[in-house]
């Protein structure tokens, strides 16, 4: 298979692939998507074998606008809307029940679904013109970096799926945040784009699943994507080194070896000779560290680098999202130095 590179006025080449049950790499805030007709089990089973993603690892369903919620969920409570009119288009994904018409495939056999409105004016405009709700999960290699440029996800998905639209770099880098609003207390499973204090601002007490923090157990069912398995991983082993920015970049100077590679803050760059270094922000600025963080994790996989190491943002704001991101890519492998004084 050829895979075309579309551009952002191929709007009507890119509806007519998700039409024809075809795979298409779409743009978003967040990161780049690897996306079919939600309504079509044979192009949503596509993406699990383009992907080699589990078969267990629900996806999330793309639309243009809140009004068409009521078109795949059912029983949707007051705190969807009052959301979807603070935060669409924007980087949040609801969990809500799902109608009949929403294939198992997309859902994985759970009769909730992950919905959300994507806050980019090219895939906004594709799924109108396609008139189909498109799921879509990140569109990387199961298990690699997503990608936040339309070139990371070329490198991934030549030749496995019909094209890719490029909409220039991500604005976010990070993916959607997913609250499940089923339960009786909202529940955070997946820290992402918008941080978790501005969801409390609408909701009030939000409960945060264990998999944000650590693995699921083996047999438990992931309700969302992100959930269960090692995701973002390059090539070489990261270790997560948590704690104060002075004390981590201690650590890591006093255990680096001949062919390591590290991610830190802008502010430590140059404290790292002979190293492989990939600087994704200022210690203080977690909106910058979230646009470069899956950047920086793919940037190693064309060096000699055979370990990793990643200063780690505390959990304020953006720094859930970041700090998730890095820990699945590390498979949960952290040393955790504390706050204290370094």
């Amino acid at each position: 298979m050829n895979t075309k590179l579309l551009s952002e006025k191929d709007i009507a080449a890119a509806a007519a692939i998700l039409r024809a049950g075809g795979l298409l790499g779409i743009p978003t805030e967040t990161v780049y998507g690897l996306g079919a007709d939600g309504l079509n089990s044979d192009a949503v089973r596509r993406i699990f074998l383009a992907k080699g993603r589990p078969q267990d690892n629900p996806l999330i369903l793309h639309i243009p606008e809140a009004a068409w919620l009521e078109r795949f969920c059912r029983n949707i409570p007051p705190a969807a809307y009052a959301l979807a009119e603070r935060f669409w288009p924007g980087p949040l994904t609801m969990v809500l029940r799902r109608r009949e018409n929403v294939p198992n495939a997309v859902t994985c056999g759970l009769d909730t679904v992950g919905v959300r409105c994507p806050d980019h004016p090219v895939t906004l405009a594709i799924l109108r013109a396609a008139g189909v709700p498109v799921a879509a999960p990140s569109g990387n290699r199961s298990g690699r970096p997503s990608p936040t440029r339309a070139s990371h996800m070329l490198e991934d998905m030549a030749g496995r799926i019909d094209a890719i639209v490029d909409g220039g770099p991500c604005g976010v880098g990070v993916e959607s945040t997913i609250v499940d609003l089923t339960a009786p207390i909202p529940r955070l499973l997946r820290p992402g784009g918008l941080p978790l204090e501005r969801l409390e601002e609408v909701l009030g007490e939000i409960a945060v699943d264990k998999a944000v923090l650590s693995p699921l157990s083996p047999g438990e069912k992931p309700r969302a994507p992100g959930m269960k398995y090692r995701h973002y991983a390059p090539k070489a082993p990261v270790t997560v080194v948590a704690g104060d920015a002075l004390r981590t970049a201690r650590y890591i100077r006093k255990n680096r070896g001949e062919y390591t590679g590290v991610i830190c803050f802008d502010e430590y760059a140059g404290q790292f000779p002979g190293c492989a270094v990939e600087a994704i922000g200022p210690a203080g600025d977690k909106a910058a560290q979230a646009r470069r963080v899956f950047e920086a994790l793919r940037a190693f996989d064309g060096t000699d680098v055979t370990a990793i190491f990643a200063q780690c943002p505390g959990d304020a704001g953006l720094g859930l999202a970041v700090a998730n991101r890095l820990k699945k890519a590390a498979g949960f492998q952290i040393v955790d130095l504390g706050e204290g004084e370094p």
